[in-house]
């Protein structure tokens, strides 16, 4: 698979002077969706991840193995380049660099590792918690160690802005930038005066995520305004699984209540399916490895 290409596409949106919104996929054919509407991106995140493997909430009980098989089924699926979200690394620093060696193989553009104490400790009492910076940073190191292909971008991210502070998530931006990770991922960010504030100190791309549209400032999702602050990349939640899942019920339920399928609205047309499968492309091998007409 030509997996360089679209890390090179990602890596030029971290460079370029723009914002993009990407597209949160979770399966290969909201990945083949997203990039046939024209997403630039496309963001598999750890939540969505353990929803979608393990039907389990976001509590780290998903494994790498799981992860990463997932993701490679969704970089297999088209040319998206896709920016995966690899919670803690699954362990400690030189588990780390075992996850950043398999989400390398398994075809993914980017992966953040965000500095976290993962998963909670007996007695925390569901409080989150931060690593020191130092085995922050040692992380960051380990994740830069296990990458082969220069190309993959490597975040690293920090919720340190919504829980210790703005003070905090600068000083762990730049132990992370001096570690020599490609871009920050600011979790929690709620603010104008919180971005200006970490943009102003902080010299690598930024990558948004974590507060929710409905936590933000209304004047803080603004592309232009994101774009002279240095943001390349701003989440703007998990809609899609979402609104994957309530379809699944709502149709289900029509049935057992006894709907009759012709009835149903908001299913996909045939040729919706056909375009989704890339139909076309298995016809035409059909035909051309197996003979007889199409």
């Amino acid at each position: 698979m030509r997996w360089s290409a679209r890390r090179k596409g990602f890596r030029a949106i971290l460079a370029g002077g723009a914002c993009v919104f990407p597209g949160s996929v979770f399966d290969p054919i909201s990945a083949r969706i997203a990039e046939d509407l024209g997403f630039e991106l496309g963001m598999f995140a750890g939540s969505v991840a353990s929803m979608t493997v393990l039907g389990a909430p976001d509590l780290i009980v998903l494994t790498l193995t799981e992860f990463a098989a997932q993701a490679n089924r969704i970089c297999r699926a088209g040319e998206l380049p896709l920016l995966v979200d690899a919670d803690h690394g699954y362990g400690n620093a030189l588990n780390v660099q075992r996850t950043v060696e398999e989400l390398e193989i398994a075809g993914v553009a980017g992966l953040s590792i965000e500095d976290t104490e993962l998963p909670q400790r007996f007695g925390a009492g569901g409080q989150t918690r931060l690593l020191s910076i130092e085995e922050g940073a040692g992380k960051m190191r380990a994740a830069l160690s296990g990458r082969r292909d220069p190309d993959l971008v490597i975040a690293g991210r920090t919720s340190a802005v919504s829980l210790t502070g703005v003070e905090d998530a600068i000083a762990r931006a730049g132990a992370y930038e001096a570690a020599g990770v490609d871009a920050i991922f600011l979790v929690g960010v709620k603010t104008r005066a919180q971005l200006e504030a970490i943009a102003a100190a902080v010299g690598l791309p930024l990558i948004l995520g974590g507060a929710g549209p409905e936590l933000m400032d209304p004047e803080l999702i603004d592309r232009d305004y994101l774009s002279a602050q240095g943001v390349r990349v701003c989440l703007q939640g998990h809609q899609p699984f979402m609104a994957a899942v309530q379809a699944v019920h709502d149709t289900l339920k029509a049935l057992r209540e006894g709907t009759p399928p012709r009835e149903l609205t908001g299913v996909a047309a045939a040729e919706t399916i056909k375009r989704v499968t890339r139909d076309a492309d298995y016809r035409r091998w059909t035909s051309e490895f197996l003979g007889g007409d199409e």
